[in-house]
Order: C-alpha cells, then sequence, then structure tokens
C-alpha cells in the first residue's frame, strides 16, 4: 500500500536500533564488508556467509534485539579468525576495549550453553550410517563396527603464573589439551578439554566423562586410536594398532587399515587448526582458565562450518601426539582379542563379511 511503512528486516534493525552498546561506525571496513550482501566474509571471519548467519540464528535468544547479538558474533568470530589483542578488535570496529572484552566473554558463554546440541553422540539409528563410514575409510568392512576415531592434541597457552610448570608438556612449551572424538566425515561426537600439557593422554582419557561414566562407544561398538592408549574391550571399547616392528602379514595389513580409518581426527584436527590458525599456531592471548572455552568454542565452529559445506582443509600435516608409554589398571579389560578377529577379518581368505559373521566382538 502506498504510504505504508515496510517491517524492517532483522539487518534493518541493526540500524534503526543502536542502543545497546555504542552508536554502531558503519564506515569501519569489518562491518562494510558483512552487510556487502556480496562481499566474500573468509578474509576477516574466516566463515562463509552460510556459517555466519547460521551461527548468528543458533546463538540469539528472545532476549537479544536491534543490532546487539549480530555485533556480538561478529566482534567474537572475529577475534578468532585474528587472535590479536582486544586492543586491536577496539580499533577495528570503533568499540571500547572494556566492551570488546564484554562481548567475547558472553559470546562464548552463549555457544557453550548450547555445546550439547553441536557436540553430541550420535543416536542408534546414526550408528550404522557412521560404521559404514569408516569401512570406507578402512578399505574393510571389518570396520563397520568403528563409530569413532579419538585422539588428543596440545593448545598452546601462556602460562599460568601458579603452577605454570605442570602446564609444561614433553616438547616444553605451556598448554592445556584437547582430547576428541569424531565420526567419519570429520564432525566432533565429544571433547574434553582444559587438562594441563605435562599429564599423559591415557590419563586424560580416564578422567574424562567418556571413560568415567561409559558414555561411548554403546556395546558391540568401539573407537580407534593410536597406540598411546591400551587396546581396551572396558570400560570403553578402544582398539589400538599393533605396536611396531609388525612381523605377521595379518598384522600389517590390520595397521594399515586401521591407520585409514583412524586418521580422519587427525585430518579434522587440521581443518580445525588452519581455519583458526591465528589461535593454534601461537599462545592463546587471554587468561588460562578461559582457554579451554576458547578451544570448545573452536570445535563447535568447526561442527557447524560442517554443516553448512564450509570446509576447509588442512594447510599442512598434523602428525597424531606421541603419548608414550600407555597406563594400566584393574579396572581395564584387554581389547586385544577384539584385534585379533578384526586382523583375521581382514585378511579372511573367503572375504571380511563372511568372516565378521562368525564373530560375536563383545
Amino acid at each position: 500500500m502506498k504510504g505504508a511503512l515496510a517491517t524492517p528486516t532483522a539487518k534493518d534493525q541493526i540500524w534503526l536500533e543502536p542502543h545497546t552498546y555504542c552508536r554502531l561506525n558503519i564506515n569501519m571496513p569489518v562491518l562494510r564488508v558483512y552487510f556487502d550482501e556480496e562481499a566474500d566474509l573468509k578474509p576477516d571471519y574466516q566463515l562463509t556467509r552460510a556459517s555466519l548467519d547460521n551461527l548468528i540464528a543458533i546463538t540469539s535468544t528472545q532476549q537479544d534485539h536491534g543490532w546487539g547479538h549480530y555485533l556480538e558474533v561478529l566482534v567474537f568470530v572475529f577475534w578468532l579468525a585474528s587472535a590479536t589483542s582486544y586492543r586491536v578488535v577496539s580499533r577495528s570496529f570503533d568499540i571500547p576495549r572494556t566492551t570488546i572484552h564484554d562481548m567475547v566473554h558472553k559470546m562464548s558463554g552463549k555457544l557453550l550453553k548450547i555445546l550439547p546440541r553441536i557436540i553430541r553422540l550420535p543416536s542408534v539409528a546414526e550408528l550404522e550410517e557412521i560404521g559404514n563410514g569408516f569401512a570406507r575409510l578402512a578399505g574393510s568392512p571389518a570396520f563397520s563396527r568403528v563409530v569413532g576415531s579419538i585422539d588428543g592434541c596440545q593448545i598452546r597457552i601462556k602460562p599460568p603464573s601458579v603452577d605454570g610448570l605442570c602446564y609444561m608438556n614433553r616438547k616444553l612449551f605451556p598448554s592445556i589439551q584437547l582430547q576428541a572424538v569424531c565420526d567419519h566425515t570429520g564432525r566432533y561426537l565429544d571433547i574434553f578439554a582444559g587438562y594441563p600439557g605435562s599429564v599423559h593422554d591415557s590419563r586424560v582419557l580416564k578422567n574424562s566423562p567418556l571413560y568415567t561414566e561409559q558414555r561411548y562407544p554403546p556395546q558391540g561398538f568401539f573407537i580407534l586410536w593410536d597406540g598411546g592408549y591400551p587396546c581396551l574391550s572396558a570400560p570403553i571399547a578402544l582398539i589400538t594398532p599393533y605396536k611396531e616392528p609388525v612381523h605377521l602379514a595379518t598384522a600389517r595389513r590390520f595397521n594399515h587399515h586401521h591407520a585409514k580409518a583412524r586418521s580422519i581426527v587427525e585430518r579434522s584436527f587440521g581443518s580445525m587448526k588452519t581455519r583458526w590458525r591465528a589461535i593454534f599456531f601461537k599462545a592463546l592471548e587471554v587468561k588460562p582458565s578461559f582457554s579451554p572455552q576458547v578451544v570448545a568454542c573452536c570445535a563447535m565452529l568447526h561442527n557447524i562450518c560442517l554443516a553448512n559445506g564450509d570446509i576447509v582443509e588442512q594447510a599442512d600435516d598434523w602428525p597424531g601426539e606421541d603419548a608414550g608409554e600407555p597406563h594400566h589398571n584393574q579396572d581395564q579389560r584387554s581389547g586385544e582379542c577384539i584385534r585379533e578377529r578384526m586382523a583375521a577379518a581382514v585378511s579372511a581368505p573367503d572375504g571380511p563379511v563372511a568372516a565378521l559373521e562368525h564373530h560375536d566382538y563383545l
């Protein structure tokens, strides 16, 4: 109708209601590029427009209004993408430094509240698809009961003033650890972050809810990792390769297929680190107590990007962590019998599928 006012869109509201933090400076390049629908956001935000819009949508609440929430997301993602100081981000957005600090912490809190929606264990209905995916990765149906690959990586931090030596890892730099389980696509199913870098990988595992609460995998399925963990059937089924040097042909074949399937978690780490290379290539410019939250947010954004087809191939080799000798205790049961059956199935002359039909792994 002539003379009627159109209902403002969400982005229109950004301009109409600048009351939450301060008056928005629309001439700042990082803001101008976002509001240009044709502009590529990757150089400034490391996300495609679809991923960024999805992030804005899933973190919005009924309390959000005007441009405040949009700006919080843009500031937070730009801060992750550049891994620079609050002062530099302040200049980029023409917003006070203390406000930038508040925005970053508020946004990380919003993300962590929805973490169970973004990083979650699969449903029973999804297990078959994941198992088939790992069988394709391995190149053998013997791996069709694999529903995850687990690994850990060190995240460089600035050492805390108290107990700083506890954070010094075996490569002699201060860090915290990220333990993650991913599926056949590289999507994270479970993460556990924050243990000091000096703690052994197997001890991190044994203190994680995945292990203590036996959350995953379900009975009859198992997850893969390299020789840093013991080969277990209980309390969780965790299958590792045979220790080198390997002399039997069946063991060599098994290790070859195992490595092809397990390496998906290393590629997943590599993709996440490549996207947020400014975060992972240097010490985090935050307090050590805030570092695990930042790492968890990066893992969540990795899953959001995968869901939106926003894929980054790793730019460098990201070798698996050499965890040293594993620890054992009386509550653990060996998974070597499972590994033997899988190795036999891989090398079975009548085909691995037929061999698998005669074995109950667990």
